[in-house]
């Protein structure tokens, strides 16, 4: 059970854009895209939201970068780690399209 993607389906039918309760990624999200997720939301969980502070933890954690592969993160890491990752996965939805 995924709680947070419960929530988001359940934020679409409440709004009455039911179609969105399922929207596709286009392609699933790697392990290492997935640990990432994860760790960002247990840093921002605990209300850290300046960015610098975000990558300290995730450099803190251990958290090995999807695309770099690297540990030592830092603003600019996690800059350039999630714009990469999202333009990957514009790709993929725009190849793939919507689904559900």
């Amino acid at each position: 059970m995924d709680a947070f993607k419960d929530r988001l389906s359940q934020r679409a039918r409440d709004t009455s854009r039911p179609a969105l309760a399922h929207q596709s990624l286009g392609r699933p999200l790697t392990e290492a895209e997935q640990t990432l997720a994860a760790a960002l939301m247990e840093i921002m969980g605990t209300r850290q939201h300046d960015f610098a502070a975000v990558a300290a933890g995730l450099k803190a954690k251990g958290v090995s970068a999807p695309v770099s592969g690297r540990t030592d993160w830092d603003l600019a890491l996690l800059e350039s780690e999630l714009k990469a990752i999202n333009a990957d996965l514009d790709a993929a939805y725009a190849e793939n399209g919507y689904g559900a």
